[in-house]
């Protein structure tokens, strides 16, 4: 027979310390890899927890409008806190019937807390200027948004001008107070705002930076 000259392999030839090496090195990469993606699934969401915690920061922060452009008698909606803002252009006869106005009126003083402070804005104009009125587009009974309905007589018969709800009848004047009859139990709120130029109103925060957390009784 022919005899087999094959040689048989010593299992101690086999180099296992290269083995185990390898082993090693491949649960590292695979760990790396897993522990890689974990940190990154679990670092995505704090990225956008983060971005949350800004986007929720920004919905009370002051906005800025520019009113180089409106005209008198013409009305503007802007958005703070994401609720519209009024910003209307007064023409003299509107302010000349703010104090005719205060026999009908529920607040003619606006003794409520409906503006950021008692000494902010006082007397029948309700604003920082005559001639630019600011406030909060909201009426006071179930929050619908009024119409602005400045033609006189054209609500009823002794309309003198102003906003009209048209959810439930509630009537204000051109400085957003409210009349008697109307459900409505309050003045439309005025926000903290304050002029940073002639053309260009800051609405969130007075000069001081005061009151940027501030709501009124009722929206």
């Amino acid at each position: 027979m022919a005899k087999n000259d094959a040689t048989p392999v010593a299992i101690d030839s086999i180099d296992t310390t290269a083995i185990d090496q390898n082993r090693r090195r491949f649960l590292i990469a695979t760990a790396t890899v897993v522990g890689a993606t974990g940190i990154a699934a679990w670092a995505i969401p704090f990225i956008k927890s983060m971005e949350a915690d800004k986007a929720v920061a920004a919905e009370g922060a002051p906005v800025d409008v520019d009113v180089s452009k409106l005209e008198p008698g013409q009305l503007i909606t802007a958005q703070w806190r994401h609720r519209p803002i009024w910003i209307l252009h007064r023409q003299k006869w509107m302010l000349d019937t703010l104090p005719k106005n205060k026999p009908r009126l529920k607040d003619p003083n606006s003794t409520a807390a409906q503006q950021p402070d008692k000494n902010f804005i006082n007397g029948d104009y309700r604003a920082l200027r005559k001639d630019i009125f600011v406030a909060v587009a909201i009426c006071t009974h179930l929050q619908c948004v009024p119409n602005y309905a400045p033609k006189p007589k054209s609500v009823n018969s002794w309309w003198p001008g102003g906003f009209h709800c048209p959810c439930h009848g509630s009537m204000y004047d051109f400085s957003a107070r409210v009349f008697d009859g109307s459900p409505a139990p309050l003045n439309i709120p005025i926000p903290p705002y304050y002029w940073k130029k002639d053309t260009l109103v800051r609405i969130g925060e007075t000069k001081d930076g005061k009151y940027q957390n501030w709501v009124p009784s009722i929206w």
